[in-house]
């Protein structure tokens, strides 16, 4: 059944950086693998090594949820590699300034919600965050609204990326389990599809 996506509630990640394109997010030496599995782990990779501070080295960030991002976030190559290594990190929706259209399509056929807001109000979730990594954030795609404390942002996105995720008609391969039934029916139909033996 296709999994429809009202909210994502969780911890954040703070990482308020314009220009954050899909070579940082997973470099490109990690592109040849045949399937995604094990790209969580080197997210960030290259800034990690440089930088241990950045977030996803940090303790207090493990498990986040909510990555809270810049300007211009995704942008680069139109590598699938790099929502499907956040996601695998643990990361479930982005919430940052404009987004690279190729990855916001990318990570809305993953069921990654990713909202636009204001840099004031990005900047005051990153340093709710970073001064309480405890604290919750709550995503809320129905009120378009993220929420933390006492902070209430407003957010936006594409309204298609919106019904898509609310709808659960992102979810491609859901909804093919959905219409099984109709896929084996036709598929008995077809000549070159009944009675064919390997």
């Amino acid at each position: 059944m296709p999994q429809q996506i009202l909210s994502v509630v969780g911890r954040g990640v703070p990482l308020v950086l314009d220009d954050i394109d899909t070579d940082r997010i997973i470099p490109a030496r990690f592109l040849r693998c045949v399937t995604f599995d094990g790209l969580g782990e080197h997210a960030f990779e290259d800034d990690r090594q440089q930088d241990p501070q950045h977030p996803f080295n940090l303790p207090q960030y493990q498990g986040g949820k909510i990555l809270v991002g810049g300007r211009n976030f995704g942008c680069g190559s139109s590598r699938e590699h790099a929502p499907q290594a956040l996601v695998r990190w643990g990361i479930q929706a982005i919430v940052a300034e404009s987004f690279a259209e190729i990855f916001f399509g990318n990570c809305t056929g993953m069921g990654i919600p990713c909202l636009k807001a204001s840099r004031s109000d990005l900047d005051r979730l990153a340093a709710a965050i970073t001064a309480n990594p405890q604290l919750e954030v709550t995503v809320d795609l129905s009120a378009l609204e993220v929420r933390c404390g006492d902070i209430v942002a407003k957010v936006d996105t594409l309204d298609s990326a919106r019904q898509s995720l609310m709808t659960g008609n992102w979810d491609f391969l859901g909804q093919l389990l959905d219409g099984l039934d109709a896929v084996k029916s036709r598929a008995s139909q077809i000549p070159y599809l009944s009675g064919y033996s390997a």
